[in-house]
């Protein structure tokens, strides 16, 4: 078997890993450079495989720079399944249109320009009809579902806690009967973070391949960058402000109209300050991702679960307005009133957050909040760093609004977060690869694993191929197969006990026995079924919360 790793490799962007054995060629994620114009150049290259050779792909979650590919991998002559978590599925939909349509439009801006000046016309990199039509690809499951890719690999996913939807895959292989597991963490997330829960602790793997974004830096505690936040909104409105905040559409927006949720629902210091303080998500893709994350409320943490049980929408409050029409972002600008705009994209590399800098980044009143993660080469990147002029629209722009950049709220784990998920394997696996992270982050934290574990991980340096030796696969088949139906014992006790405490209703006088000695297909039935009623029953107590609030205002207003 061999593992060859075709992006993500020397930077943060574009993760793509391609798995062979004899007979078989799996992708994990085929994401979308991003960055500079040298980063974006690299998308356009061809893939160091065939894409018509690849069996099947397993995507770890709806980031950009984790799916943004995919749409050229099937122009390119893919046809094979597209493996992800249901709520992964939902988000693809919304990314990959949101993008083919973006490189059209990219495509007609720089081909005006090209006519004009008598260059060669550009094609764009594919098309929102190239989206859709790698759509039909797609394989939703649910977390902890044994899937049986082929006759030598089967896979599970599990939450990782960094968006909805976002998984750690576990991949079996079996060659000449022995059986390596493969552990892909794909994004990692952060413990103890509102609505997701937290990354899935993985016990056994022979060959773990690793993102190490934020591989040497740490992250302050969430709960101080909220009150940071809050504090920054404060007082830029007291002075006549607007707060504009970058954020990612999927994830990162959603958690901010939670935390804001509570400001502006629960009683705080911030509640009179706040009371006509408008907040606007101005991007299309945003509002259409919030109405994915209600619609997935069965994979949110008990916390959030709860609210949504008791009447309330945590991602909703009443000074909270969606601009999805190009004209109600434009009024968003010639509205001088104090507001909190928040708007896609997070690294402001395209989209409307760089029409929102270019009318406030010159006014000293403002601040630009920065609450993810900011790419080499980009713009956000740039005034983190402390640009003292950028060039938006062809117009020099002075930066004179206060720059913060809070990355308590990034949606992966720091270093500290990634040592304790990597503690977490009951023996040292065979290799690791440390992958999705800039050279420094990955050697700090390579060196940091060696002192803290006292493993030695392989910094993975470019596109590089490893092949594993037979004779290093320490898991043998059966083996393997008790632990994945350990596993699914687990999960099906735990699932029936948890769907009998929250639909008590129905299964009252319900009684189910499960016997330690039965059948691993049997207990997979059951398993799915149970997570599929779980989700159903989650969807419908917030479609009940949402009935009854909308008929608490009706009522209200009569």
């Amino acid at each position: 078997m061999k593992i060859q790793f075709c992006g993500a490799s020397s930077g943060v962007t574009g993760s793509c890993h391609l798995i062979t054995t004899p007979n078989h060629k799996i992708l994990l994620d085929c994401g979308q450079f991003q960055g500079g114009a040298t980063q974006e150049k690299l998308n356009a290259e061809e893939f160091p495989f065939d894409p018509t050779e690849i069996d099947c792909m397993i995507l770890s979650h709806a980031h950009i720079d984790h799916c943004g590919r995919i749409p050229l991998l099937v122009k390119r002559g893919f046809t094979g399944d597209i493996y992800c978590t249901d709520a992964t599925a939902d988000l693809l939909e919304v990314m990959l249109k949101d993008s083919g349509y973006i490189h059209e439009k990219e495509a007609e801006w720089k081909n005006k320009k090209n006519e004009r000046a008598g260059r060669t016309l550009v094609e764009p990199l594919y098309t929102y009809n190239d989206a859709l039509d790698s759509l039909k690809y797609v394989k939703p499951v649910l977390y902890d579902q044994l899937i049986e890719i082929n006759d030598e690999i089967k896979i599970v996913f599990n939450d990782a806690g960094h968006i909805l939807g976002s998984a750690i895959t576990e991949i079996w292989v079996t060659e000449e009967d022995e059986v390596s597991k493969i552990v892909f963490s794909g994004d990692i997330g952060v413990m103890e973070r509102p609505i997701l829960r937290n990354p899935t602790i993985i016990k056994k793997a022979d060959y773990v391949i690793m993102e190490t974004t934020y591989g040497n830096r740490l992250h302050p505690s969430n709960s101080l960058n909220v009150k940071e936040l809050l504090d920054i909104i404060r007082m830029t409105a007291k002075r006549g402000g607007t707060t504009v905040i970058p954020s990612f559409a999927v994830g990162r927006t959603q958690e901010l109209i939670y935390e804001l949720n509570r400001v502006y629902d629960e009683e705080s210091e911030y509640q009179k300050d706040f009371e006509d303080l408008m907040v606007y998500i101005d991007s299309p893709m945003a509002t259409t991702a919030t109405e994915v994350f209600k619609k997935n409320a069965q994979v949110f943490d008990e916390e959030t679960k709860d609210y949504i049980t008791h009447g309330d929408n945590p991602l909703d409050f009443k000074n909270l307005q969606f601009t999805r029409s190009s004209q109600e972002s434009m009024m968003l600008n010639a509205n001088h009133k104090p507001k909190v705009i928040i708007s896609a994209s997070g690294m402001c590399e395209a989209g409307r957050i760089r029409h929102h800098l270019k009318h406030n980044l010159w006014d000293a009143r403002n601040s630009i909040i920065f609450v993810g993660y900011q790419a080499e080469g980009t713009l956000g990147r740039m005034l983190v760093e402390g640009a003292k002029e950028v060039t938006l629209f062809n117009e020099t722009i002075e930066c004179n609004a206060e720059i913060h950049n809070l990355e308590g709220f990034s949606g992966h784990a720091d270093r500290d977060g990634l040592i304790d998920w990597l503690k977490g394997f009951e023996q040292q696996p065979k290799q690791i690869f440390l992958v999705h992270g800039e050279m420094d982050a990955k050697e700090a934290f390579a060196q940091t694993v060696k002192e803290v574990i006292g493993y030695d991980p392989i910094v993975v340096r470019g596109n590089s191929e490893f092949e594993l030796i037979k004779d290093e696969i320490i898991t043998t088949k059966e083996a393997a197969a008790k632990e994945i139906d350990a596993a699914t014992i687990t999960s099906a006790k735990t699932g029936i006990f948890d769907v009998h405490r929250r639909i008590e209703d129905i299964l009252y006088n319900t009684k189910l026995v499960i016997d330690d000695d039965i059948t691993p297909e049997k207990l997979a039935k059951i398993n799915n079924i149970i997570m599929e009623l779980e989700k159903s029953t989650m969807n419908l107590g917030a479609a009940i919360a949402e009935h009854d609030e909308k008929e608490s205002i009706d009522k209200t207003l009569e």
